[in-house]
């Protein structure tokens, strides 16, 4: 590189251009570079100083947009997503060849001129007068370089692009009059060095390969600093026409203008004949990258995740006031965001849901785990694949976070895993877990008993009483809270909801941030206890892992650091943690719920190996089955059911397994079971804080798991306007109207062996 010229300032040729006015050069554009009319010249002449006076005396550098990269919470590579595939890198950081390269083909005098080249215009000039049309081009690496700043500036904007590199025209002249102003504004701030610098990283070398670094590892899987002499010749005879030299499409072009490239480097001297000849011989070498952009690419089946943080970003504050600005930042990118997913609980997760739910099943499985006393998502995963191929199964909808994070536009309804949050809202009012209610298997309240949260009574269009039924017609008796909950005891929870209040149940769930799938908060109305209303499986598992944390909710989060494209790191959202009820409430709750998978609904499904509790969720025509649970280490949310429309799981293969009626035991339980053995394999168990849970008196013994069957629940629509009864989990946990199916776990049961009568009945054996 000896012709380098150190530092910045004017040279002699710049000054030269400067006397001899910039109203000649533009009408040598105008006349020989731009326009066939050569009689043009004389206005040009006449209006072009004014006009180069008028122009802003500073050009805008914006910075370069780069790929950005999202890493999970152990520094491993999730993805990269980018609007230009770019990765900035210092000169001293790109093979010398390649520099040597780019400056022969494109502006070999760029070390000996000024920003304007007087010597190559008139060259021009007079080669496009011979031709008669524009055969060559005259300006520098400094203009090319002014450019492209244009260009990057106008990003998607199909017009701004346009006006960036129109050739003709007055527009044209106006392009190549601004072009020339910053050049030689540039060439006085920056030094040579400097600006082939720029010119390097923000050159497009086709193939969606902005700069040198991506063009190195998109056609040769290497660094800009590793490449050959052979190999930095073909990327910068890339520059001109990255669409005409693809080598990628066209490698006799590409070989072609390589070989061009090396001719040129020897008439500068930075390379010997014998080197080009070497250097010839070789064939174009390719070692092709694809590019990986986009949430499509993330590993460990973290695409969902992944477009989580992309939400989380672009919704949260602390990355920008406006929605506009948060989305510029993201745009530009350059960043490095860690994030809080765990990759062994991320491939656990996504390992469960696959193996119980296939991909191409008429219902879809999500799976969402949270780390008591953070927030912390810690994974994130559906059986649907993601991505846009609906032939392929894939989705893009997120099945476990709200609408406007990405999921479905109203959320599912979670059934009796709802109930606990009544129970809280009990507790914290001092009713005592030995409250008892006697009912029989149907049961009505009158609506006007329920009052919202400005205390006036619940009307109904469906008449005076709320009318439920019990899962099976022989749960009739007296039930404590404890029991209740074992059992899922439909007619207990309403009755504790009436004593509780209706506001205070639901303001109790959405302190533990508890709404509705579509971002607004949960009604007043009286089937909430039932789980009448769409929430989500990432606002459950959270809500859970407050009782885990012993009554501190926090926010979840996914993000835990970003830094710039300059290192420089950036404020990120932070958990905030509040108490929402007392410790000892949340234990009472731990203890209830660790009966549910001790010997209740979920016992076939709980861990045997550390304290762990939970709640089964079944609703109105089995549309939708839930299993939540939690240790004090992490809580996970199962969630299975369609993702497209409301339809009721019987009489279907879920996972290659037939199922007469799913259940939230039988279906999403051991997809709990199995996510959180495999997240938890390598943390010693904990345990939850012991307290004495008050028993009632006079309730009958139903801590037995004779069912049989499960229920078919009764009323709830989509909107929980009706009904939301609950039919839920006890002893079929299979779904099929046998009981227990562990007593004969040899047996695979054909379809025509149960008998199931619609509203949990069975004569299984």
């Amino acid at each position: 590189m000896g012709r380098r010229r150190p530092g910045g300032g004017s040279s002699a040729t710049q000054q030269a251009a400067k006397f001899l006015g910039v109203s000649v050069l533009s009408g040598a554009v105008l006349a020989g570079l731009a326009l066939p009319a050569v009689g043009a010249l004389g206005l040009a002449a006449r209006g072009t100083m004014e006009g180069f006076d008028e122009i802003p005396a500073m050009m805008e550098q914006p910075p370069l947009s780069q790929k950005t990269t999202i890493l999970d919470a152990e520094g491993g590579t999730i993805a990269e997503v980018y609007s230009r595939n770019r990765t900035v890198v210092p000169l001293e950081d790109m093979s010398e060849y390649v520099r040597e390269a780019i400056v022969a083909i494109e502006d070999a005098r760029f070390y000996e001129h000024g920003a304007v080249d007087l010597r190559g215009i008139l060259r021009a000039l007079s080669r496009n007068v011979e031709e008669g049309g524009v055969a060559e081009g005259a300006s520098t690496l400094t203009q090319q370089y002014v450019k492209n700043v244009f260009v990057e500036a106008a990003g998607d904007n199909e017009e701004a692009v346009a006006e960036a590199t129109t050739q003709t025209g007055a527009a044209g002249l106006g392009r190549k009059i601004r072009e020339m102003k910053y050049a030689i504004q540039l060439e006085q701030e920056l030094t040579k060095d400097e600006i082939l610098e720029n010119y390097l990283n923000i050159t497009y070398f086709g193939q969606q390969a902005y700069g040198i670094e991506a063009a190195a590892r998109r056609y040769f899987s290497k660094s800009a600093a590793d490449l050959e002499l052979h190999e930095a010749a073909l990327l910068a005879g890339l520059v001109q026409s990255p669409t005409a030299y693809d080598p990628v499409n066209d490698d006799q072009a590409a070989l072609d203008r390589r070989n061009t490239v090396l001719t040129r480097m020897v008439g500068t001297g930075d390379i010997t004949q014998a080197e080009a000849d070497e250097a010839m011989a070789r064939d174009l070498g390719l070692n092709v990258s694809e590019p990986r952009n986009g949430c499509i690419t993330a590993v460990n089946d973290a695409g969902f995740f992944c477009d989580y943080v992309r939400e989380e970003f672009l919704s949260n504050p602390v990355f920008g006031e406006t929605p506009e600005e948060r989305g510029a930042l993201w745009q530009l990118g350059g960043l490095t965001i860690q994030t809080t997913l765990d990759p062994g609980d991320q491939q656990a997760a996504a390992q469960a849901a696959r193996d119980h739910v296939y991909e191409d099943d008429e219902v879809a499985a999500a799976v969402v785990q949270v780390q008591p006393g953070t927030g912390h998502i810690l994974s994130m995963a559906q059986s649907r694949p993601y991505g846009n191929d609906a032939e392929q199964h894939q989705t893009v909808i997120n099945l476990n976070v709200s609408y406007g994070m990405g999921g479905s536009s109203s959320g599912f309804q979670p059934g009796s895993t709802f109930k606990p949050f009544t129970a809280a809202a009990a507790l914290e009012q001092g009713i005592s877990p030995a409250q008892e209610y006697t009912t029989d298997y149907e049961h009505s309240v009158p609506f006007e008993d329920f009052r919202n949260c400005e205390n006036v009574p619940y009307e109904s269009a469906d008449g005076p009483e709320y009318e439920l039924t019990n899962e099976r017609e022989d749960e009739r008796g007296t039930w404590d809270m404890t029991s209740a909950l074992a059992q899922s005891i439909n007619t207990y929870f309403v009755e504790l909801e009436r004593q509780v209040g209706l506001c205070e149940t639901i303001t109790m769930a959405g302190r533990l941030g508890v709404e509705r799938g579509n971002d607004v908060p949960l009604e007043a109305h009286p089937s909430v206890t039932l789980g009448g209303q769409e929430t989500t499986p990432l606002m459950m598992a959270n809500a859970y892992a407050t009782f885990a944390n012993r009554g501190t909710y926090c926010e979840p989060v996914a993000i835990t650091a970003v830094t710039d494209a300059d290192g420089e790191e950036l404020t990120v959202p932070e958990s905030e943690c509040t108490t929402v009820m007392s410790e000892h409430t949340a234990d009472t709750i731990n203890v209830m719920l660790g009966g549910v998978v001790e010997d209740g609904t979920g016992a076939a499904v709980g861990l045997q190996d550390r304290d762990n509790a939970g709640k089964t969720g079944t609703t109105d025509n089995r549309a939708d089955v839930w299993f939540v649970g939690y240790t004090p280490d992490i809580s996970t949310a199962v969630h299975v059911g369609s993702d497209t429309e409301r339809m009721s799981m019987e009489n279907l293969y879920i996972g290659g397994r037939y199922f007469a009626q799913a259940s939230g035991a039988g279906v999403a339980g051991p997809i709990w079971s199995q996510a959180m053995t495999g997240a938890l394999a390598d943390v010693p168990a904990s345990s939850f804080n012991e307290v004495d849970v008050p028993r009632g008196n006079d309730r009958p013994d139903r801590d037995d798991d004779d069912g049989d069957g499960n229920g078919n629940g009764n009323g709830g629509d989509n909107n929980g306007n009706d009904g939301g009864n609950d039919g839920d989990d006890t002893g079929d946990i299979f779904g099929d109207g046998n009981t227990d199916f562990d007593d004969w776990p040899d047996i695979e049961w054909p379809p025509d062996t149960s008998d199931s009568n619609g509203n949990g009945s069975s004569n299984g054996p």
